[in-house]
């Protein structure tokens, strides 16, 4: 243990500046999505509109996010990483502010399509970014430690969400479950967004070669690597159709299931990504003893029965103690997983694969929760806990049939 903790610190002493500054900009931007993601869905229903509105919000901002993410790995090159990092921070911090003051469909819809359009431009940039300014022997810990320090903040602000209605309410003199209280406490995250670009004005870079950042590249690349490509983005594709299922309700489900306040809901989401955050953090030793491949496909099928628990147990503390088991299991390999896509592509073609991956996944996300909302209307939450569990499991197995089973692909390419 005491070889894993300094090999860790080692590690963790290698990142560059501009590693540690985009870390700093994870920190802040953690607290505030963890806010907006308690209490959005609970603004929503505060005004009077239902899950099925829900499910069309998430469904146009990952649908926007899915159309713009090739244009938008190629405006990351364009516009070089730093420049594409604070657009983007800058419009998810607008899109929040709005959402507080247009309080109609057609601004929720709106501003879900800015946020999407911020969102890829984000992850589109983030994988690219992380592996210019990071060496091979610490480059799985920047990139776990960059997710877990996301969901450990936004732990924090899971627990600073669940009670920051209730002193808005205090001061507003109104219900802390009225759509004033919600709508205060999203303005002052909407604000505290925007400090997190602060960090981002300092790093260093410079910006792409023109012939680095042709408009046709993304095309060229794919089509001279299908087969690649198609392994590489297939199980995250089915994983993010499951996912959209059922993760982005799952404050509407400890509400609705098992009738659950804010306070407790918030306590909980806060503990879940504390549990995610510290999962995150201890991959990368964890990785490198297994394997990358054989850490991403042990870890997604122990968290598959935990899903079955969470959506079925009928006592809150078994889904409690589920929740956070699945959510540090399946998790945890996401950044692991990332770096094993980055270092099987050309240096050249990695914005161009972020921008597939980001696809990928935001495919699932952008038609799940409108069918997820129709059937928790009609049906209940079950048919999408079914649903996520099957496709989980058809992810798992082919996670484990291309890479583990074939031994393909586990060369990596030189880096720059």
């Amino acid at each position: 243990m005491l070889g894993v903790i300094k090999e860790y610190a080692l590690n963790l002493k290698a990142f560059k500046p501009n590693a540690r500054l985009y870390l700093l900009n994870v920190i802040i931007t953690g607290v505030t999505m963890g806010v907006f993601r308690l209490l959005f869905n609970f603004y929503i229903l505060s005004l009077g509109f239902d899950e099925a509105l829900l499910g069309k919000l998430i469904t146009i901002n990952n649908l926007t996010a899915l159309i713009v993410a090739l244009p938008a790995g190629y405006l990351a090159d364009l516009l070089g990483r730093k420049r594409a990092l604070l657009l983007a921070g800058g419009l998810v911090s607008v899109s929040i502010i709005v959402m507080v003051y247009w309080q109609q469909e057609q601004g929720f819809y709106a501003m879900n399509v800015l946020s999407g359009f911020a969102q890829s431009l984000a992850a589109v940039t983030m994988a690219p970014f992380l592996m210019e300014n990071s060496q091979e022997k610490e480059r799985t810990y920047l990139f776990s430690l960059s997710s877990g320090l996301q969901m450990a903040m936004a732990s924090v602000g899971n627990w600073i969400g669940g009670h920051l209605p209730s002193w808005v309410a205090m001061a507003r003199m109104v219900s802390p479950t009225s759509s004033t209280a919600y709508a205060g406490s999203l303005l002052s995250i909407g604000l505290l967004s925007g400090l997190g670009v602060i960090p981002l004005i300092f790093l260093q870079m410079t910006r792409l070669e023109r012939s680095e950042r042709t408009f046709f590249a993304p095309l060229s690349y794919a089509a001279r690597n299908p087969s690649l490509l198609g392994k590489l983005i297939l199980p995250m594709l089915i994983t993010s159709v499951g996912a959209g299922l059922i993760m982005p309700f799952m404050n509407v489900f400890f509400r609705v299931v098992h009738q659950k306040p804010d306070p407790v809901i918030g306590t909980l989401f806060a503990w879940g990504s504390l549990a995610m955050g510290i999962g995150l953090m201890i991959a990368p030793p964890i990785a490198d003893r297994m394997g990358k491949i054989q850490f991403v496909v042990v870890t997604q099928g122990l968290s598959i029965p935990f899903l079955v628990l969470l959506g079925f147990s009928p006592l809150f503390w078994v889904s409690t103690v589920a929740y956070y088991v699945r959510l540090a299991l399946m998790n945890m390999s996401g950044p692991v997983y990332q770096t094993f896509v980055m270092e099987r592509v050309e240096p050249t073609a990695r914005a161009t694969v972020a921008s597939l991956v980001s696809m990928s996944w935001n495919f699932g996300w952008a038609f799940s929760p409108t069918i997820s909302g129709w059937m928790q209307v009609r049906y209940g939450f079950a048919p999408p806990f079914i649903g996520t569990i099957i496709l989980y499991t058809i992810s798992t197995g082919l996670y484990w049939a291309f890479f583990w089973r074939s031994k393909q692909l586990q060369v990596s390419v030189p880096t720059a």
